[in-house]
């Protein structure tokens, strides 16, 4: 469940802060100022839930999956990603 496009932030270079909550209910994304809170059913077991937020996150910007980067916190719920 997307609530908002984030069409509008699909500028190469751009960097997202997210936070990710695994083992969500169901999947959703939203945009609060500066931050995107991506909820996935996945766990965050090996690497699953980084794969099903980048995937999210590349449907609601309107981009592939392969243009997005993860920078930082491959192991943490707060996240950083790039737009290649």
């Amino acid at each position: 469940m997307i609530k908002n496009s984030l069409a509008e932030l699909a500028v190469s270079g751009s960097s997202y802060s997210v936070r990710v909550t695994p083992r969500a209910r169901q999947n959703s994304i939203e945009q609060d100022a500066e931050l995107i809170r991506v909820s996935v059913t996945a766990p965050a077991s090996d690497g699953a839930a980084n794969k099903a937020v980048r995937d999210m996150l590349a449907k609601a910007l309107g981009v592939a999956k392969s243009r997005l980067v993860l920078v930082r916190g491959p192991k943490s719920r707060d996240k950083v990603f790039r737009l290649d």
